[in-house]
């Protein structure tokens, strides 16, 4: 707030502390016996006055914005009037042994003075938010030509945003209603707007408000995150012809530029994937601030996601390792507008140069290196076999060697739930890469290095996969392109991921899990028939009708169905939700370390079918498809 705003507040409050005690005495006493009062007027005004602005300053009265005045501003006010007057009897007693003072008057200056002081602030919010007009009707202008819109969910959201339809002239939203499975709550109000049952009336509520005129257009969703509810709102909604939007949350509004919540129209990652899991944050911080950290890949889609999550718990320093160009250039100029704070290095290089990688870990020394890089896309992987191995298998190797021989104290590597029974060349490729970390990690050489490897399934969004695929296939006019009606996926946020990765990251590293794989509970898989249904739908379209879906068949390394764990692994749940243990078999280092010596003669002689042969050897689960 303004100094001069300040200083004006202080005088206004010290005005009303002496109005509040000559009109206290003024009621008390009547018209005849106040004037009788006048040889202790004057001090008495004059002493209350200034007690009273000493509790206003230490009760920090002035410094509160009048726009945002609340409940806890009236308590603040309750307090330091209190206050003053406790301290003004005694106070006007050694002034004058409160000859003449009616002790009864205290009370009614006790409630003036707060009256005094709450009404400008409460009114002043009022005039601000425009909810004086009532007086006058003119909140209801523009109202009509709103979207009309029914509210699904009854917390802090639904009174927020039922205020900011009421008080931004701009807002685009009317609120005909509110649904809430809360009985107790059904045929109440909130600033007028009613509410009229729970979910499993929704249809009812619709016709009702359609016999008046007053349909809504949209069910807006405040401030839940339950995927599955969401998508039954979205199915019911669909049925009745209507958009969903979500409320954002409120930790994501304040502290923002605006406190305006902004409706988000529900996207497909709304509707897919788990129910969010329980982090402990504490953990993830202890592991990453004030440590050296690298990551391969930086640039990916994984990557990426991986730099943001660690620089916003504070690390000394971050090296981001990327071959591509302008990958890494964006992620870097990120880094810099969001955490100009952080020391950053955005190194060009490729995990396949060893040595590279061993000069660049010596000197940078980072306690802990992120794998990330690879090469991911299965049927570019399929007709370049040779490079796809030389990434995925040498390179993590290469990364996991240069670990060991840096002293760096923990190696986490990215995979992928394709390694499991793998039947194309980037899962056999990745299951390889699994296995030489696990080896590493149980070697009973001298290991300072704790490994860990990090499986899990499609990231939603990433490049290449089906949801953006499916965007630009939407944009383009259709058809969908689905490979086979009966293919089924699991499927989470990057966000998602990339948390769990680092609570896997940070509990390892409290415990003995060297050389095991964390498994990510992904929920239920997806059919991606109906994910392409469900991505029609939200885009406000029919399917068959607006957009058609077209069936073009397999394509070669591909499953109708992906795996998370194989059979002799036996699965364990750890102390977070969300994160799983894959408790694996014992390998010999040395025999791998041969197998991937050979291959990597293979690929140096660029001879294709000794490549495939290694892989297979690498990964014997390996079925081709």
């Amino acid at each position: 707030m303004r100094p001069h705003k300040t200083y004006l507040i202080v005088l206004m409050d010290a005005l009303m502390a002496a109005l509040s005690f000559i009109a206290a005495l003024y009621l008390r006493l009547g018209t005849d016996k106040f004037y009788q009062a006048e040889p202790y007027l004057l001090k008495g005004t004059l002493l209350f006055t200034v007690i009273a602005v000493l509790m206003f300053l230490m009760f920090r009265l002035p410094q509160r914005v009048w726009r945002y005045a609340s409940v806890q501003d009236l308590i603040s006010i309750t307090q330091a009037v209190s206050l003053a007057v406790l301290l003004f009897l005694p106070s006007m007693f050694l002034v004058n042994r409160l000859e003449g003072v009616p002790r009864s008057y205290i009370f009614i200056q006790w409630l003036l003075l707060i009256m005094l002081l709450g009404g400008p602030r409460l009114a002043y919010r009022l005039m601000q938010e425009g909810s004086l007009t009532l007086l006058s009707g003119s909140e209801l202008i523009g109202q009509a030509n709103r979207i009309p819109v029914l509210l699904y969910g009854l917390n802090e959201h639904t009174e927020l945003f039922i205020r900011e339809t009421f008080n931004n002239r701009q807002s685009q939203y009317r609120v005909v209603g509110i649904v809430d499975d809360d009985k107790t709550k059904k045929g109440r109000e909130i600033r007028g707007v009613k509410i009229y049952g729970g979910f499993q009336d929704i249809a009812r509520i619709v016709r009702k408000l359609r016999s008046r005129d007053d349909a809504p257009h949209k069910i807006i969703v405040a401030d839940t995150y339950d995927k599955a509810l969401i998508r039954e709102i979205v199915s019911k909604a669909d049925k009745m012809g209507m958009r969903v939007g979500v409320l954002p949350r409120l930790a994501d509004v304040r502290g923002a530029a605006t406190d305006k919540l902004q409706v988000k129209m529900v996207a497909v990652e709304d509707l897919l994937g788990r129910a969010q899991a329980a982090l402990d944050r504490d953990l993830m911080e202890s592991h990453i601030r004030g440590k050296k950290i690298l990551v391969t890949g930086a640039g990916g889609t994984i990557g990426s996601e991986l730099v943001r999550q660690i620089c916003s718990y504070q690390p000394a320093e971050i090296t981001l390792f990327e071959n591509a160009e302008h990958n890494l250039y964006l992620i870097d100029k990120e880094l810099e507008e969001r955490f100009p704070e952080i020391k950053r290095s955005a190194v060009i290089g490729d995990v396949r140069n060893f040595t590279f990688l061993q000069k660049l870990f010596k000197a940078k020394k980072p306690d802990v290196v992120f794998h990330a890089a690879a090469l991911k896309h299965v049927p570019m992987a399929e007709i370049n076999s040779i490079e796809t191995a030389h990434t995925n298998i040498i390179g993590t190797k290469y990364v996991a060697d240069a670990c060991l021989k840096c002293g760096v104290k923990q190696m986490v590597a990215i995979s992928t739930d394709k390694a499991v029974n793998p039947c194309n060349v980037m899962g056999a490729t990745k299951r390889a890469a699994e296995r030489y970390v696990q080896a590493l990690g149980q070697s009973k050489k001298k290991v300072t290095t704790q490994y860990i490897t990090v499986r899990f399934g499609n990231v939603l969004g990433s490049t290449g996969s089906v949801v953006p695929l499916f965007r630009r296939q939407l944009e383009q006019g259709g058809p969908l392109t689905v490979t086979h009606p009966d293919m089924v996926r699991y499927f989470m946020t990057v966000r998602e991921a990339v948390e769990l990765v680092l609570q896997a990251a940070a509990m390892s590293a409290k415990g003995s899990y060297n050389g095991n794989i964390f498994v990510l509970d992904m929920g239920d898989p997806v059919h991606i028939k109906d994910l392409a249904l469900q991505m029609i739908r939200l885009a406000g379209l029919k399917p068959d009708e607006d957009i058609k879906i077209t069936f073009t068949g397999l394509r070669p390394g591909e499953k109708l169905y992906e795996e998370l764990f194989y059979t002799f692994e036996a699965p364990e749940h750890t102390t977070y939700d969300g994160l799983m243990l894959a408790r694996s078999q014992k390998y010999n280092l040395k025999k791998i370390e041969q197998a991937i010596a050979s291959l990597h003669q293979a690929i140096d002689a660029r001879d294709e079918k000794t490549v495939a042969a290694q892989i297979a050897s690498l990964a014997p689960e390996y079925t081709k498809g």
